[in-house]
């Protein structure tokens, strides 16, 4: 007998749409840019701009990027690329155009789609590179094709979906080792197996209205599908800041919502939390960085127990493990500091460098495989052999396991500090810091010192109209985590640099002391 074959093959990311579309025909899907689109509505506008992108020459796994920002045309745009079966890859929206060019190059991208009112000088540059076939924009340009007036004449109904389960539905980039991104790619299999996670284990509301606040290219967009498919709707906010989300959480009574910790950590200290109406929020996901466990106890008593905690990365995409929402109880402290157990689906471990399973309470690096796992990197074998090392793919997070199977997050392993010969985890460093009164927010890494080879360093911003010494910061940790975790030195900041993603930008932190060093260690 055999298992394989089309008696047994998986669903697609098309068809998934289609059955939202059909389901919840009558129902409001997409919020944004002044538009209010039905999902019959949406269906159609992506039926047009997928004829109009067989008109121009594409076909099933030709490669299409996107450069958007939270924008409704943009999302009908995609869908219509993912109908088609195209390979979809999404530029950064703040990368440079030497990385976006070497995207387009590298993933053979055949038509790019620019968002023009927000991208329109960076879509001129890359078009006139010629790197690309066919250039649509959304809205005029003095550049490229309109995609939307180009659609606009062509037939809105059903086509044949001719997707594969096989078919590469994305290659994601991230950073590269040699500076360059290289190509996450992933075949439906990941992205259906990340929303069957996603609906089966985490909390979703009986109303689903969730407010995108970070980038649809990331995070917020790993959320459109399992909201679909719930018949939800979706609102986008292109630019986030503190009063833009809480005006849009009370007009539109959002009941659910992805931030990162940076983004909570300014809900946090914005004045006048308290009185902004979040009465509707059922929850607050996060991930993309770890969140200081003293700072969530105070998201806790602020806004309530309303947050579930993801953990994954670009090659095993937001749904590796979970911490629902009643484990974020403060009778249990200790899982304030947990990224939760393995979401059923996915073979977790802790291994050592010989590849062995490290005892409960040891730390070891969290491998992961099952269906979400990516399938490689884009023409890098070798990078892709090395993380696929043993059959498991090795994520590069340092985490022990406590008896009851919770995992928690030590350190990236490249940001873990050797000084004097001891390891020190700068997140646990991190913690630290933030239980104390006058500290919003710090990072720490380690720097270049003759006697020590680094040097534990504090990077801390404070609280607003708070104050605190040096010192008195260092004798802080030295009294709770001992002198080998004591920071060396503090320096206070008016603010951290953050990713795009809104994680702690620590390569341009450490950028400041190791110029001119033959490597980043000492």
């Amino acid at each position: 007998m055999q298992d394989s074959g089309p008696l047994y093959g998986c669903a697609t990311v098309a068809a998934l749409y289609r059955s939202a579309f059909k389901a919840f025909a009558h129902r409001e899907a997409l919020v944004g840019d002044d538009v209010r689109l039905s999902y019959g509505e949406l269906e159609g506008r992506c039926h047009r701009m997928a004829r109009y992108f067989l008109s121009i020459g594409l076909r099933r796994q030709d490669g299409i990027g996107v450069l958007a920002g939270n924008r409704v045309d943009a999302m009908a745009a995609i869908i219509a690329a993912q109908l088609l079966g195209l390979r979809y890859t999404a530029l950064h929206p703040l990368g440079s155009a030497e990385d976006q060019a070497f995207v387009l190059r590298d993933a053979s991208i055949k038509a790019l789609v620019v968002d023009t009112p927000r991208h329109g000088e960076r879509g001129a540059t890359l078009a006139s590179l010629g790197i690309v076939e066919h250039v649509l924009t959304l809205g005029p340009a003095g550049f490229g094709t309109d995609l939307a007036a180009a659609s606009a004449s062509m037939e809105d109904g059903d086509f044949p979906l001719e997707v594969q389960a096989g078919d590469v539905f994305k290659i994601s980039y991230t950073g590269g080792t040699t500076g360059k991104p290289k190509g996450v790619v992933h075949h439906h299999r990941t992205a259906v197996t990340m929303a069957m996670q996603q609906l089966a284990c985490w909390e979703w509301p009986d109303q689903v209205r969730f407010l995108a606040t970070t980038p649809i290219s990331h995070a917020a967009g790993a959320a459109i599908l399992p909201t679909f498919l719930r018949g939800g709707t979706v609102y986008f906010l292109d630019k986030y800041d503190a009063p833009r989300f809480l005006e849009a959480v009370a007009r539109h009574r959002i009941t659910c919502t992805f931030l990162v910790p940076s983004q909570i950590y300014g809900l946090l200290d914005f004045p006048g939390l308290e009185r902004h109406d979040l009465s509707s929020l059922h929850r607050i996901w996060y991930g993309a960085a770890p969140m200081a466990p003293a700072r969530l106890a105070e998201a806790l008593g602020k806004i309530g127990q309303v947050f579930g905690q993801i953990y994954g990365q670009a090659e095993a995409p937001m749904t590796v493990t979970y911490l629902r929402a009643d484990e974020h109880d403060p009778g249990r402290p200790h899982l304030m500091g947990s990224c939760g157990r393995p979401i059923p689906g996915n073979e977790v471990r802790l291994l050592d460098a010989r590849l062995r399973e490290v005892p409960p309470g040891e730390i070891g690096e969290l491998c992961v495989r099952g269906p979400l796992v990516m399938s490689g990197y884009l023409n890098r074998p070798e990078e892709t052999d090395k993380a696929f090392a043993g059959d498991w793919l090795h994520t590069g997070d340092m985490a022990r396991r406590d008896a009851e199977g919770y995992l928690y997050l030590v350190d990236r392993a490249k940001d873990m500090i050797i000084s004097g010969g001891f390891n020190v985890y700068s997140s646990e460093v991190e913690n630290c810091l933030a239980l104390h009164p006058a500290v919003a927010m710090s990072a720490v890494i380690g720097v270049p010192h003759a006697k020590w080879g680094e040097a534990v360093t504090a990077l801390v911003v404070l609280k607003p109209d708070a104050s605190v010494s040096e010192q008195a910061l260092i004798d802080f940790v030295t009294e709770r985590k001992g002198v080998v975790c004591a920071p060396k030195s503090v320096s206070f900041e008016p603010e951290l640099p953050l990713t795009s993603l809104g994680k702690l930008d620590k390569k341009t932190l450490r950028a400041r002391y190791w110029s001119g060093q033959a490597r980043l260690v000492s």
